[in-house]
């Protein structure tokens, strides 16, 4: 409401990264980080769940399943004026339908018969008689072209972009003046065996990972084992965890010699000191990042135009 999220980012109190744009290829991991974030939230003030745009097939299913596990008080949903794809998702409709990983439950036999009420449902011994109890405030507008995106639509990705710069904003002197390229900050040091790493989007040879991790985009998190590596590191994880995400960074190099990565970011020291774990996923750093480094003679570093689209 009060403009693009670029303009007003907050940390958040609690944050897992997911490290990509589509909860697509592993939505039982998506469930399993709602479920973490949720169970963080005290019930002390009002909760607003903006749930994703994904509402077609599988999408509308992993809808029934979050809203089945949050198990909201009221469901707002808006739909386009001539849209007959998602169904009104009344408690009945979210009681008895089988979303992507949670199975709905069975009409007993009188209510099949249209017998009785509630109070006349039956279900096996030992199963949940709870029934979904949230009041749906169903917009359906009924004129021509409602809710159809206009041509002004910004691409989701210029908006992702716009929230990475926006971020990285925090790095710059907060005097009006001259914006510093990246390269010129000074990055903080982190030894190969003081941080977890893992790529959670897809699978690394451990003697690749360095070439992945180098010139990449990272969230700083916090598991909650204890780093330990006899050797001088780089401790890779073989699986992806679900754990707090303090902020993100920028690997801008990596010392292969002292064993050191070089990381920017914004995020304060005394959070810093709680990080030992970095989770890279399939988000890439802004283009114009990279190609607009500012005092560079010769190549720009981390840019090639020698591609050879073959590979």
């Amino acid at each position: 409401l009060p403009g693009p999220p670029f303009t007003h980012q907050q940390m958040p109190s609690k944050m897992v990264y997911y490290g990509q744009t589509s909860c697509e290829q592993d939505t039982e991991r998506y469930l399993d980080v709602v479920k973490y974030v949720f169970s963080y939230y005290k019930k002390e003030v009002p909760l607003v769940i903006n749930t994703m745009g994904w509402v077609k097939g599988e999408g509308l299913l992993l809808l029934i399943d979050i809203i089945r596990l949050l198990s909201p008080s009221h469901i707002v949903q808006m739909d386009l004026c001539d849209w007959k794809a998602m169904p009104p998702l009344t408690p009945e409709h979210i009681h008895f339908s089988a979303g992507l990983h949670t199975k709905g439950k069975q009409q007993s036999k009188c209510k099949q018969l249209g017998v009785g009420s509630m109070e006349s449902w039956t279900y096996p011994e030992g199963e949940d008689v709870s029934a979904p109890q949230h009041k749906l405030l169903y917009v359906h507008p009924e004129f021509p072209r409602a809710g159809v995106a206009g041509e002004v639509r910004v691409h989701s990705g210029i908006l992702r972009d716009m929230s990475i710069l926006g971020y990285l904003g925090q790095l710059q002197s907060p005097d009006i003046g001259a914006v510093l390229p990246l390269h010129s900050l000074v990055p903080y040091q982190v030894p190969f065996n003081a941080v977890a790493l893992r790529v959670i989007h897809t699978d690394v040879a451990p003697s690749n990972i360095m070439y992945a991790v180098n010139a990449s985009w990272v969230g700083l998190c916090c598991i909650p084992e204890e780093v330990r590596c006899q050797t001088e590191g780089p401790v890779l994880l073989t699986q992806t965890p679900i754990c707090d995400c303090l902020g993100f960074g920028i690997v801008r190099g990596v010392d292969m010699e002292k064993k050191l990565y070089h990381i920017l970011t914004p995020v304060p020291p005394a959070n810093l000191r709680l990080v030992n774990c970095l989770l890279l996923g399939n988000i890439a750093i802004p283009n114009c990042v990279l190609v607009g480094q500012q005092g560079i003679e010769g190549e720009i570093p981390y840019v090639t135009s020698d591609y050879n689209y073959s590979i």
